[in-house]
Order: structure tokens, then sequence, then C-alpha cells
């Protein structure tokens, strides 16, 4: 079986030297710089994800893809997510297409409906119309996936008449993962169209959602797929020298950015025991490199899981540190959980 390590990062807008927050230019070109090392040290896949609001610098993924296929030769370029609901299923594909024709055949697009809705004001679309618009976008996004031309009649999308899109992509079909953030009936459309599930887990124990595994595998069979998809999920965490050092250096950046995002979304402020009961108790993935290692082992083994996708940024934590957490994880974790999972 074939295990793939990857990393995860929205361009969360870091610290500099002083404490002051950089400039958003300069978190996008960080954010490059650690896609560059990420390649460097083995790991397979980035993700990038897809925001509109201040704390978070990269509005258009697939740019700073674009610029990481360019110094890199292995590792594969995705999203982490799309916001398929609040875009153009037609655009998304040929703006990943053209960054598979850029990297060789190395991009990924993960979907989703996201948990942030800047997005649905500032392109057009009604926050009412959320769940009709993923189902609809998603189904001619499969579609065109699998067939081209393409003709197609939409509602909440345009009608496509004998479509042909370019360029197209060499090496068949653009590799396309569902992210779910817990819903059951997300879990069943990503069997539906016959899409790998990417689990999006941001707090609580990985064997919690096994659940959704089992589900997706049993979804998978009653509509006839003929081979298993794999199932990825993603985690926060944080790699250091030390379990003391790790947890210290993400402590007050992971507590400001949960307490800012609680405060829109109605959540209690964490405290130093939240932070800490998660680390120990849930999916966040944070310490040396062997107390990383175990935690990723043991979530890969609970959900039957072929792909981990650790989530380095985390609010202000400064771009050194998560450059050395990636060197940490590709150069140490990954060898050690690769070890225990066989």
């Amino acid at each position: 079986m074939t295990h793939e390590f990857g990393i995860d990062t929205f361009g969360d807008v870091t610290a500099g030297p002083d404490g002051t927050l950089l400039p958003h230019a300069q978190t996008v070109r960080n954010v490059v710089e650690e896609g560059v090392r990420a390649d460097e040290v083995g790991l397979d896949f980035i993700g990038i994800g897809e925001h509109h609001r201040d704390d978070f610098a990269v509005s258009a993924p697939e740019m700073v893809l674009a610029a990481i296929a360019a110094r890199t030769e292995r590792i594969h370029l995705g999203s982490a997510v799309t916001v398929l609901c609040s875009d153009d299923p037609v655009r998304v594909y040929e703006r990943f297409a053209t960054l598979d024709a850029l990297s060789s055949g190395r991009a990924e697009v993960i979907l989703g409906r996201g948990s942030f809705t800047e997005s649905f004001p500032l392109f057009g679309y009604r926050l009412e119309d959320y769940e009709d618009l993923f189902e609809e976008k998603l189904a001619l996004f499969a579609k065109l996936r699998q067939e081209q031309p393409v003709t197609w009649q939409g509602t909440h999308t345009q009608d496509l008449d004998a479509a042909t899109l370019y360029p197209p992509v060499e090496s068949g079909e653009l590799k396309t993962w569902i992210a779910v953030g817990g819903s059951p009936q997300s879990v069943i459309r990503a069997a539906h169209h016959d899409l790998p599930l990417m689990l999006a887990i941001i707090g609580g124990p990985v064997d919690r959602f096994a659940p959704f595994a089992d589900l997706y595998r049993r979804a998978l069979a009653e509509f006839g797929a003929t081979e298993s998809n794999p199932i990825g999920y993603h985690s926060y965490g944080h790699v250091a020298d030390t379990d003391e050092q790790a947890m210290e250096e993400l402590y007050e950046p992971y507590t400001a950015q949960v307490a800012r995002i609680g405060a829109e979304r109605g959540w209690g402020r964490p405290s130093r025991a939240s932070f800490e009961h998660e680390a120990q108790h849930g999916s966040m993935a944070v310490g040396s490199p062997e107390t990383v290692a175990k935690k990723i082992a043991a979530g890969m083994q609970a959900l039957g899981a072929t792909r981990f996708d650790l989530k380095v940024s985390t609010g202000p934590l400064a771009h050194e540190k998560i450059m050395h957490s990636i060197e940490l994880y590709g150069e140490k974790v990954v060898p050690l959980v690769r070890d225990m999972l066989s």
C-alpha cells in the first residue's frame, strides 16, 4: 500500500522577526519558499487554501501553485480547498488543467464548500443557494473530467453546447478529491461521483471520523465502484525539536487564530487547557518528530487512510518556524510513520 504525505497552508499572514505582521505580498512569497522546501525534503503534496479576508494572503491558489511548479520537480500541487460553490466549474477545470501542463502532470484539485462565506457576496452568489450551488457545480465538474465535448443545461450554471476545454489534461483525468468536514451527505456525494475523499479534521480525535470512512467505502460499493478510492485526512500541526518547544511555538498563534474566528462564529474563547487537550487527545499533531509520527500513524490506521496532509501554517506562526517544521516533517516524521505503518 502506498502512503502519501503532504502539507497544507492557507497563507496565514505571519509575524516577522519583530513580532509585527508581514505584508500580504511577502507572505505569498514565503508560501512559495515553503512549497520549494517541501519538495526538497521529499514530501508528496502541497495544498494551498483559498480565502478572501485580511488574515489570509492567498486568494488565487493556482497562481501561487504555478510559481511553486516552476521551481520544483516532484511534489504534487493542489488546492486546500477550491470553494466550488462560488466559482465557475469550467474556469476551475481550465486553471488546474493549465497547472497540470506547467507541472508535467502534478496538479490535483480538492473541491469543497468551504467554511468561510466571504466569497459568496464577492462573486455575486446567494448564501441561501449554498447547497444547491455545490451539488450542481460538482456534477458539472465531474462531467468535465470524464468526457469532452460536454453538453449541459444548468440552473445555477451556464448551458454548454458540445464544449471542449483547453488545454487538455495530458495524463488522463485531472486528479480530484472531495473535501468533507463532517456531513454524511457530503461523504455519499463523493462516493456517488467516484472521487477520493479528503476528511478535513480541525478538532476532536481522528477516530471520531472513522464512521465517515466506513460510510464512504460502503457507498462506493453500493454505487458499483470497481476499485477502492483513497481516503486522506488533513489536520493542524507543528513539529519542533522537542514536545515542549512545539507546544510553546504553536500556542499563541493557534489561540489567536481560534479566538478571532471563534468571535465571528460564537465559539468560546480558547484557553491553555483546551489547547493542551486538543494537542494531547485530538487530531492536532504537535510535538517532536517521534510524537507527531505516532499521532499521524494512529490517525491513518483509524481511518484506513493512505494520505495525510499537515496544516503547517496557523495564525501568525513565523515563516522560519514553519520552514523548520516542514524540514522535520519531511526528513524525520514521514520516515517514522512509514515504518510504523509497514
